[in-house]
């Protein structure tokens, strides 16, 4: 073949090239991998850079709300209600970060862009965390990463303050002193007006980061008080007006950020900077669609 063929073949031989390099990466993301298995973490891919961490999180039985004389303590906190979580669930490691909301959603409305990419997100709405784990969960479907009964949700109520006590029965996951906040959440005293990277400070029990403080976290189902007694699976009210979010955030003093503590906000809302989001991969329940 002389050099001239060679020259005219040479784009052709080029694009070859980058359709098989394409095709190979996009595999990556399509072609079916093996299932989460209860019991351990997983690593969910949410593009061919970036991906989330989940812990799963095992059915267990606990005491939502806060009894009379926390300090800090609102109305809206009791009565105590006992809570039994059937079915075990995965969720984030982190609260979403933005670069992993961007990874899905293709934008980036976080005010706080300045903190980094790896800084929660946050100015996003109730409606808008439920569409990124509706994409996701279209996403792990068609390649067959989701167990049979699963979907990608924002957690219930329940499930949140289940997985933020992590069994303890304290004001915080680490004790009752607000004063050792500043070991696990970025609020009033430590944050500087500012969210910041998540997963710097001490995790809880169940190795969970950032469940108070750093931004509100919002939850799947409607506010309304809770029922007293003994409960399985609550959901909150059928209707409501506000969604509930739950946490604590750079904004807030000790008090706002124990762990039973609940904050409802318009599930509408786009200019909160002290909202964002967590992640769960839950059995399907009417609160998390």
């Amino acid at each position: 073949m002389n050099s001239y063929l060679v020259a005219r073949r040479l784009p052709e031989f080029v694009l070859l090239v980058s359709v098989v390099q394409y095709t190979a990466l996009a595999q990556q993301t399509i072609l079916p991998e093996k299932q989460p298995e209860p019991g351990g973490e997983f690593t969910v891919r949410l593009d061919l850079n970036r991906s989330m961490a989940m812990v799963w999180l095992a059915p267990g039985t606990f005491v939502m709300g806060s009894p009379g004389g926390e300090s800090g303590r609102r109305t809206d906190e009791g009565p105590l209600t006992r809570v039994t979580i059937s079915h075990g669930f995965w969720l984030g490691k982190t609260p979403v970060t933005q670069a992993q909301y961007e990874a899905v959603m293709g934008v980036n409305p976080s005010d706080f862009k300045m903190a980094g990419p790896n800084a929660p997100v946050e100015s996003v709405s109730w409606t808008q965390a439920m569409e990124f784990c509706h994409r996701l969960t279209v996403q792990e479907r068609r390649g067959g990463r989701l167990p049979a009964g699963y979907s990608y949700t924002l957690p219930t109520e329940a499930q949140w303050e289940y997985a933020c006590r992590a069994g303890t029965t304290s004001e915080f996951y680490n004790g009752d002193s607000g004063e050792d906040l500043s070991k696990i959440a970025w609020c009033k005293a430590n944050a500087h007006g500012t969210t910041h990277p998540v997963g710097q400070l001490q995790p809880n029990a169940w190795g969970l980061y950032d469940m108070l403080g750093n931004l509100w976290q919002w939850c799947a189902d409607w506010y309304g008080p809770y029922s007293g007694g003994s409960v399985t699976d609550p959901a909150g009210p059928p209707t409501g007006m506000k969604r509930n979010n739950r946490g604590g955030s750079w904004d807030n003093f000790p008090d706002r950020c124990r762990s039973a503590a609940r904050s409802p906000d318009d599930p509408s809302v786009t200019d909160n900077t002290a909202l964002g989001f967590r992640l769960a991969l839950a059995p399907e329940h009417p609160a998390n669609r």
